[in-house]
C-alpha cells in the first residue's frame, strides 16, 4: 500500500515549501533574496564606513556603540518581519475536492447568460447588517468568504486578499498583512535613520576638510548611502502612508484599486480607532490548512463521477439509438407499414370532408424485393413482439 501524501506535497497551488511545509512560499520566491540583499548591502556598507567611524569620534562617550548596536538590532528586527510575512500562510482558504452540494444541484438552464457566456455563480450574506454579494471560485471549488479573492501568481483563494507583493514573493493577506505592514513601515524607519546618520557623519567631514568636494572624496560611501536611502525612502515611506490611509478606512488594496470609482459603502468601516485595533491589535487566526498532515491521494483528486455518469448515459443512449436502427433496419415491411397507415388516415379523413384524399406513393415492395408473403411474416413478428412486450 501506497503511503499516503502530506498536504503540501498533494497541493494544488503554485506555491513552493521548505522543512516538510513548515515555511509556504510564493512561485516567485527568489524575489526574496533581491529584497534581502537590498536591506543587508546598505546596512553592512554603513556599519563599516560610517557607523565604525563615529566609534573613534565618540570616544569620550558611548554614542558611537549606541548607533552600531541600534543599526544591527534594527535591521535583525526588519529581516524577521520580511521573513515571518514571506513564509507564512497568508490565510489561503482550503481548497474541496469535489463542487459543494449547492452547485451540484444547481439548474444550469435557470442560469442568466449574457453575450453567450454564463455569469459568475454567487450567493448573498450579511455582513454588518448588509448584504455583500460573494462568488463561487471553480478552481478552489468554493464560495469565496467575504473580502477574499483568488490570487492569479499563487492560484489560492485568500482570505482579505490585498495584493501579491513581487518584493516579498508571497500573497498579503489577512494572517500576513499585519507583518506586512510593520515591514514596510519600519524599512521606511530603518532608510530615515542610515540617511540621518550618513547625513551627519557628512557634516563631520566637512567641517574636518573645509570643503564639500573634499569631503565627498573623503567618504564616498556616506554619499552613496544619502542618494540611496533617499530614494528608497519615496518608496517605502509612501507606501507606509498608503496602507496607514488603507488601515483607518479598514480597505484592501485590492479592493480600493477595484472599487475606487464605484463609491460603495464600505460595510466593514467600524471608525478609525476601531479599524486599526482590528487590523494591527487582534488575534492572528490559526492557519486553515494543515499542510503537514497527511491526505489521502484519492481525495487530492477530485472524482470524475459526473462525468463518468455523462459517459455512460451517453452509452445508453448511443446503445438504445443502435438497437432500434438495427429493428428497423433489419424490417424494411415496418416503415411501409407506418406509410400505409397514414394513408389510410389521411383517406378517412378526406372522405368525410368530401375532397379528394392526398395520394402518397406507395413503396414498391417489388423493388426491394419482398413479396406479398413478407407482409404476413411481418404480422406475425409484430404480434409476437407486442405479446413479449406485454408480459
Amino acid at each position: 500500500m501506497a503511503k499516503p501524501l502530506r498536504l503540501y506535497q498533494a497541493w494544488k497551488g503554485k506555491n513552493k515549501f521548505l522543512l516538510n511545509g513548515r515555511l509556504i512560499f510564493g512561485p516567485d520566491a527568489r524575489s526574496l533574496i533581491v529584497t534581502l540583499m537590498l536591506i543587508l548591502v546598505p546596512v553592512v556598507i554603513f556599519c563599516t564606513f560610517v557607523a565604525r567611524k563615529f566609534l573613534h569620534q565618540f570616544q569620550e562617550s558611548s554614542a558611537g556603540y549606541v548607533i552600531m548596536t541600534v543599526t544591527i538590532i534594527f535591521t535583525i528586527y526588519v529581516l524577521l518581519l520580511l521573513i515571518l510575512t514571506a513564509t507564512q500562510d497568508p490565510g489561503i482558504v482550503p481548497r474541496n475536492s469535489r463542487p459543494p452540494d449547492e452547485i451540484l444541484n444547481y439548474d444550469s438552464s435557470a442560469s442568466v447568460e449574457a453575450g453567450g457566456k454564463t455569469l459568475p455563480r454567487t450567493k448573498e450574506v450579511i455582513v454588518n447588517g448588509l448584504i455583500v454579494r460573494v462568488k463561487y471560485c471553480e478552481t478552489c471549488m468554493v464560495f469565496r468568504p467575504p473580502r477574499c479573492s483568488h490570487c492569479s501568481v499563487c492560484d489560492n483563494c485568500v482570505e482579505r486578499f490585498d495584493h501579491h507583493c513581487p518584493w516579498v514573493g508571497q500573497c498579503i493577506g489577512k494572517r500576513n498583512y499585519r507583518w506586512f505592514f510593520l515591514f514596510v513601515s519600519s524599512t521606511a524607519l530603518l532608510c530615515a535613520f542610515v540617511f540621518s546618520m550618513s547625513a551627519l557623519h557628512m557634516k563631520f567631514v566637512v567641517d574636518e576638510y573645509g570643503t564639500v568636494w573634499r569631503a565627498m572624496k573623503e567618504s564616498p560611501a556616506s554619499l552613496v548611502l544619502m542618494a540611496y536611502c533617499f530614494v528608497s525612502l519615496w518608496f517605502v515611506g509612501g507606501l507606509t502612508g498608503f496602507h496607514l490611509y488603507l488601515i483607518s478606512k479598514n480597505q484592501t488594496t485590492y479592493e480600493n484599486f477595484r472599487h475606487r470609482a464605484d463609491n460603495r459603502i464600505n460595510v466593514y468601516n467600524r471608525g478609525c480607532v476601531n479599524n486599526c485595533i482590528e487590523v494591527l491589535c487582534t488575534r492572528i487566526e490559526a492557519s486553515k490548512n494543515n499542510f503537514q498532515g497527511y491526505v489521502n491521494e484519492e481525495c487530492a483528486k477530485p472524482p470524475r463521477i459526473h462525468e463518468a455518469a455523462a459517459v455512460d448515459n451517453s452509452e445508453d443512449r448511443r446503445r438504445v439509438k443502435v438497437e432500434d436502427d438495427v429493428d428497423i433496419g433489419d424490417d424494411l415491411l415496418k416503415i411501409s407499414q407506418r406509410r400505409n397507415s397514414e394513408e389510410e388516415i389521411s383517406d378517412v379523413r378526406s372522405r368525410g370532408s368530401d375532397t379528394t384524399p392526398h395520394k402518397s406513393p406507395e413503396l414498391d415492395f417489388a423493388a426491394l424485393g419482398l413479396e406479398s408473403s413478407s407482409r404476413s411474416t411481418y404480422h406475425s413478428s409484430l404480434g409476437r413482439r407486442l405479446n413479449y412486450l406485454a408480459s
